[in-house]
C-alpha cells in the first residue's frame, strides 16, 4: 500500500480483482443510464462498484468498513485486532458497556 492510497480505495480495487464478473458488468454498462442517472459514466461505474461491495460486506455479515479492513491487512490476526479496536471504539463513543456491545452485535468479548 502506497502512502497516497486510501485504504479503502486499495480494498475496492483488490475487491473488483477477486470479481471478474463484476469487472466486466462495470465495463459494460449502458452509458444511457448513467446520464439517465445525471451523472458521468466514470461516476455510475463507482457508484455500482461501491453498491457491490457494499452488498459483499453484507453478504458476509459485515460492515463495509469491516470488509475495507479484512482487504487491507496483512493477516487474519491482524484483521481481528483492528476490527475489534474499532467496535471498542464505536462502543465508547456509544457510551456502552463492551460486554452490552458485544452482546447487541454478535462479538465475542
Amino acid at each position: 500500500m502506497t502512502q497516497t492510497e486510501h485504504p479503502h480505495q486499495i480494498a475496492l480495487t483488490r475487491f473488483l480483482a477477486a470479481h471478474p464478473q463484476l469487472q466486466d458488468e462495470l465495463e459494460h454498462l449502458n452509458p444511457l443510464a448513467a446520464q439517465a442517472a445525471g451523472v458521468t459514466a466514470q461516476q455510475y461505474r463507482e457508484e455500482r462498484l461501491h453498491e457491490a461491495f457494499e452488498e459483499e460486506a453484507q453478504r458476509l455479515g459485515f460492515f463495509a468498513w469491516e470488509l475495507t479492513l479484512q482487504l487491507t491487512a496483512e493477516s487474519p490476526e491482524e484483521f481481528e485486532n483492528q476490527r475489534r479496536e474499532v467496535h471498542k471504539e464505536v462502543a465508547e463513543m456509544a457510551g456502552m458497556e463492551w460486554t452490552q456491545y458485544c452482546e447487541l452485535h454478535g462479538i465475542a468479548p
